[in-house]
């Protein structure tokens, strides 16, 4: 049971979190719309997994980082939508049977099982290619907006690339019945799940005016808090509730694949999770109260129950 004071944090932040996400939600219902001359089906393949239900959580990191350093935060929704996009793409072509193989997503069948497999990676491959598409597409931008546009580009093809969230994947794949040590798991994760959460708080702060103490500490914050919702993520497919998730639980243990949980235990990988969780806040000592979004949300990780 939370105390209080958690309640009201946690109320408030539902009210951010839910008021973003219906801007988030709009805004990716217009990028990503039926047009009569294009082919309707792998459209409707990529609204079928991109409009589903979803927390929004990184595209919300980057609007949040803006807020935090007084940024222009309307101006940074067409790279938050480009995250998501991206996120997206990631979901669908992970839970293809070459990968996975899992049967649910957000609580429907997941895109391979609804449509089949070769619209699938049709409709990752088009959400991976409209979210460049989406940056670099900005309407009157001056010099100094298309310099920003080139560097969001930058960071966000380093982290869902080789060196990133694809080069995650793939040792996860590759360690899949080994045994991983504590260092050799966060390197896997930092770079699996961790890279684009970083990434969505450094591409805030490009909308804004940060010194270099505040990036070294959102930089603190975003790697802490993306291993911290990693571990979290490995606990609930041990405990959590397949309903509230939204997919099945028990995969990983099923996939011989490396956890925090597997490695040290549910409740240490718990406790982990939340020493993280405390880090990052501690990150966070040298901003005010616009940083509380990005507080509230690093608390809500390891509150969270899907």
């Amino acid at each position: 049971m939370l105390n209080s004071k958690s309640e009201t944090n946690h109320m408030d932040l539902q009210a951010y979190l839910k008021s973003h996400q219906q801007t988030i939600n709009a805004a990716l219902g217009d990028l990503v719309r039926e047009d009569t001359n294009l082919a309707t089906r792998i459209v409707q393949a990529m609204q079928y997994s991109l409009l589903a239900g979803s927390k929004r959580l990184r595209p919300i990191l980057a609007i949040a980082a803006a807020e935090a350093i007084q940024g222009d935060t309307a101006a940074v929704l067409p790279a938050a939508c480009a995250i998501e996009m991206i996120h997206t793409y990631s979901l669908i072509h992970d839970d293809l049977p070459a990968m996975d193989n899992d049967l649910l997503r957000r609580g429907q069948p997941t895109s391979h099982v609804h449509f089949d497999e070769a619209t699938a990676i049709l409709a990752g491959d088009a959400l991976l290619t409209r979210a460049f598409e989406v940056i670099s597409e900005q309407k009157d931008a001056k010099p100094k907006d298309a310099s920003r546009q080139l560097r969001v580009i930058q960071i966000l093809a380093r982290a869902a690339g080789y060196e990133g969230m694809i080069q995650g994947q793939m040792l996860d794949m590759d360690s899949a019945g080994q045994q991983l040590d504590l260092k050799s798991l966060k390197a896997l994760h930092q770079k699996k799940t961790g890279a684009l959460i970083e990434a969505s708080v450094m591409i805030g702060t490009l909308y804004g005016n940060a010194d270099d103490e505040a990036l070294t500490a959102l930089r603190s914050y975003a790697n802490l808090i993306g291993l911290a919702f990693q571990v979290v993520d490995d606990v609930l497919n041990v405990s959590g509730d397949p309903a509230r998730l939204g997919k099945a639980v028990g995969t990983d243990s099923v996939k011989k694949k490396n956890t925090f949980p597997g490695l040290l235990g549910l409740e240490k990988a718990r406790m982990y999770a939340r020493d993280l969780v405390q880090k990052a806040l501690i990150s966070l000592k040298i901003f005010d109260t616009q940083a509380d979004p990005l507080r509230t949300i690093a608390t809500y990780i390891t509150e969270r129950d899907h």
